[in-house]
């Protein structure tokens, strides 16, 4: 999928020449661009190839964007600074494999859930460590800076005064894993799908285990949803899952996964199943 855009001058000027008979208006036609805030190191969701933005999250969100009628555009930043920029209103959208939590959801709004997801301990493919002693006894573990991995190990073993271990926060599991290949950690904790597109490209590592949270993903917007986009992408999430077009984006990113019926277990702590939001099924929480 071509996910570049035309330059505004390009742009204004096709809008021009196609709005005789279309009865599109130009108000339509010029509205400004939902801004998408990715992170462009972190596949199957999003990366940079030939240039280019590919991933998941990327194909989904075009996909969704046709779907609902608006145009995009995508800024890739490094994650820390994803969620501070969709508070502040500097992006519309947050695209990613995006966890669903508490201290989140109090920030910030989530869509509908998209996907599922298990974290798991990666280790160098030789390193006879298991998922309990990866993170113990004196490992080096990796993890995303802001990301649900790292308020998982500072809540469960970082605090726990009696476990010999060491945090390395990076801004990217990219350079994380780049590491522990050359020994700087031992091991990296981040969500299953991602360790196997690392696994599945070469990356001379494996899973020790999972750590079975059943987090689940979602599209991000600002809190209280001032730009009212966040029914369009609830919708759109559930054509494209209708449609299969959800399952061939995933198939095509990660061969051979079935995509979770969408839409997806959410916590309780997420308000916005309570609203009356545009595009939201009315299935309650679990």
């Amino acid at each position: 999928m071509n996910n570049k855009k035309p330059s505004w001058v390009t742009y204004f000027a096709l809008a021009a020449v196609g709005l005789a008979g279309t009865g599109i208006s130009s108000t339509a036609l010029a509205q400004d661009p939902y801004t998408v805030g990715i992170e462009a190191s972190f596949p199957p969701w999003a990366y940079v190839e030939s240039g280019e933005f590919k991933g998941i999250a990327i194909d989904a969100m075009s996909a969704i964007a046709e779907d609902q009628g608006f145009e995009i555009e995508f800024q890739d930043m490094p994650f820390p600074s994803l969620i501070p920029a969709l508070a502040a209103q500097k992006i519309d959208i947050l695209a990613t494999g995006l966890t669903v939590t508490e201290e989140r959801a109090e920030a910030i709004d989530f869509s509908i859930p998209w996907w599922e997801t298990n974290d798991v301990v990666l280790v160098p493919e030789d390193s006879d460590a298991n998922v309990f002693t990866a993170v113990c006894c004196g490992a080096s573990v990796g993890v995303q800076g802001g990301s649900s991995q790292q308020a998982w190990m500072e809540e469960n073993v970082i605090n726990n005064s009696d476990v010999d271990v060491s945090l390395s926060k990076y801004d990217s599991y990219v350079t994380a894993v780049d590491d522990m290949a050359i020994g700087r950690i031992s091991s990296v904790i981040v969500d299953d799908t991602s360790a196997q597109e690392y696994i599945n490209s070469g990356r001379p590592v494996k899973m020790a285990g999972k750590i079975y949270i059943r987090a689940p993903l979602a599209l991000a917007v600002t809190k209280d949803d001032p730009q009212e986009v966040l029914g369009k992408l609830n919708q759109g999430i559930m054509n494209i899952y209708d449609s299969g077009e959800w399952q061939e984006i995933v198939s095509s990113y990660i061969p051979g996964v079935v995509a979770p019926a969408i839409p997806g277990h959410m916590p309780d702590f997420v308000d916005t199943y309570d609203k009356p939001v545009s595009g939201l099924p009315e299935l309650g929480n679990e």
